[in-house]
């Protein structure tokens, strides 16, 4: 008998390929993908992807999609509290076990193992140790494709926003920019690949940026700093 587990859905490549790796499995049935979606916003905190996206997403690979909403503040305490109501909600489905595409970040890892063990729930994380050369160049090879959602501005130029990735696209990122931008240096979403029933249609409507301030501590100093993303507007 196969074990039942959620995925934690972002929609894009690294959420993609885990989900690939799980259904691949005999031991596991992927019950449904999982969605954290901006109360304000109606999209995908870092991604901005629109709620519709990841529902045509979900209709597409034909998973139930659970959505939860992140408060306006954003902060840690609103997130764990989501998290942390998600979490019986997964218990009331028999679910004690949630995936995540995480790749290489020990403290995020860490961070979730955590904060899900309070809640009684186990997290898996199908992609862990992979080389993210070797991840991207797997997801590419099994016919998937994904389009640039968001990007650190500092690292990526602006024209690859909204871009389809291929190996020519990450052979020419740069040595400060992970393959897989597992530092945060860009987002994906996911449009088609074997899973997929129908590739989603994109529209890029627009790039925009935003700004984000945050403060750091420097030699026993507090300095506000301040980091700019590229956002693609898809609909």
């Amino acid at each position: 008998m196969s074990q039942k587990i959620a995925l934690s859905w972002s929609g894009g490549k690294d959420a993609c390929l885990a989900l690939h790796m799980l259904m691949q499995s005999s031991n596991v049935e992927v019950d449904h993908l999982h969605t954290v979606i901006g109360e304000e916003t109606d999209r995908v905190g870092m991604h901005g992807i629109k709620k519709e996206l990841i529902e045509a997403q979900a209709k597409s690979l034909n998973l139930p999609l659970k959505i939860s909403h992140l408060p306006s503040d954003k902060s840690n305490k609103s997130y764990d509290q989501v998290m942390s109501e998600y979490a019986e909600y997964c218990k009331t489905k028999g679910i004690d076990t949630i995936a995540f595409g995480d790749i290489f970040l020990e403290d995020l890892r860490q961070y979730r193992e955590e904060r899900m063990a309070e809640t009684g729930i186990k997290c898996v994380f199908p992609l862990w140790g992979k080389g993210t050369k070797a991840v991207i160049e797997e997801f590419l090879d099994l016919g998937y494709q994904t389009k640039i959602c968001a990007g650190d501005a500092s690292k990526l130029n602006k024209s690859l926003i909204g871009q389809t990735i291929n190996h020519q696209l990450i052979q020419n990122l740069g040595e400060n920019v992970d393959p897989c931008g597992e530092n945060g240096e860009f987002h994906t979403f996911a449009y088609n690949g074997p899973l997929f029933q129908n590739s989603i249609e994109l529209q890029l409507l627009s790039i925009h940026s935003h700004f984000y301030v945050y403060k750091i501590e420097d030699d026993g100093k507090t300095k506000e700093m301040r980091s700019e993303f590229y956002f693609a507007d898809f609909e």
